[in-house]
């Protein structure tokens, strides 16, 4: 993915409004549920409605933030916020197709699985309604007709991933993915295998929607095979799983993970986890709708065709001070 070295003023203008609004951001709501943002915020533009429709399955609190950012962006824009969210694709597909049928002014969605969602994001561009993509999907995002995409290289960040594993002296790694069917994880473990080559590198597959069962799987596997090392989680509560499996397991396993929350920083802090990779999912929900109100009231595009990158970047014991203040506020 093409990190974006441009700085274009619109961006820091309207990002340094979302700062501000930041702490006055709801926090996490029920999963399953569509919702509605704040609207009549800072721009004087008439009220659109933004649907945003992700892959966030029951209890992944990741989408929390994500939500912040597109709650920040909606009440600094006027925009009228409708999320919601299903992990099955078809059921997502079936989402995206009701926004269309609706007639929203735009779309912002994740795309985990193209096979089963590109048509219907097909049908949106097709209706004339404005799509930007986010989080997953950024390797299908323009062709299927998307104005923009942000988020990171998946596979970059799990190469980054395994070659700080191996500098580390890591011997051998289990990637724990939590939910099956989603190419953005697949993609993270096949970095993780090219960045460590040369080390044993295996997949474990649990069930991300229940944190007694991620942490019991993880435990029988590193009971199991007592050379692993290494746990590399792909979210943030899975590695706070992690540290308990370890634990009850006896193991000397270190632990690293994709994402953050409040909770793992706390952790990374005491020395828990060793590192987590920061896609900054705040900043992307916040693009990901102030995009769209940007194309609709000036015809703007971010990112000259090519994916504005958000991440990654390594959050360890070096740098844990910096981001503490901010995940505190639950936008990191």
């Amino acid at each position: 993915m093409i990190r974006q070295k441009k700085t274009i003023a619109v961006i820091a203008m309207s990002m340094a409004a979302a700062l501000s609004l930041a702490a006055c951001s709801s926090g996490g709501r029920e999963e399953d549920t569509s919702t509605e943002g704040g609207s009549g915020g800072g721009a004087t533009t008439p009220e659109m409605t933004v649907a945003m429709i992700t892959h966030q399955a029951p209890g992944d609190t990741f989408w929390d933030i994500i939500r912040k950012g597109a709650e920040a962006g909606a009440a600094k824009s006027n925009v009228k916020l409708e999320y919601s969210n299903d992990p099955d694709a078809t059921k997502q597909a079936q989402l995206i197709q009701a926004a269309v049928d609706k007639k929203v002014d735009g779309i912002a969605v994740t795309d985990p699985n193209t096979p089963a969602l590109g048509a219907a994001i097909e049908s949106a561009v097709a209706a004339g309604i404005p799509v930007t993509m986010f989080n997953a999907g950024g390797n299908d995002a323009f062709a299927l007709g998307a104005i923009g995409y942000f988020g990171q290289g998946e596979k970059e960040a799990g190469i980054g991933a395994g070659k700080k594993i191996v500098e580390e002296g890591g011997k051998s790694i289990v990637c724990v993915i939590q939910e099956q069917g989603q190419q953005q994880l697949e993609d993270r473990c096949d970095g993780v295998a090219e960045g460590a080559a040369g080390i044993k590198v295996e997949r474990l597959y649990v069930n991300g929607r229940d944190d007694s069962a991620v942490t019991t799987s993880i435990q029988a596997k590193l009971t199991e095979d007592t050379s692993i090392d290494y746990v590399l989680t792909l979210g943030a509560q899975f590695a706070l799983d992690a540290v308990k499996s370890v634990d009850a397991a006896g193991s000397a396993a270190k632990i690293g993970t994709f994402d953050t929350n409040k909770e793992l920083v706390a952790a990374i802090k005491a020395g828990d986890v060793a590192f987590a990779i920061d896609q900054q999912p705040f900043l992307q929900g916040y693009l990901a709708v102030d995009a769209l109100w940007l194309y609709k009231t000036n015809g703007n595009t971010l990112g000259g065709g090519a994916n504005v990158a958000t991440g990654p970047s390594f959050i360890d014991s070096t740098n844990i001070d910096a981001v503490s203040e901010f995940a505190a506020n639950g936008t990191r």
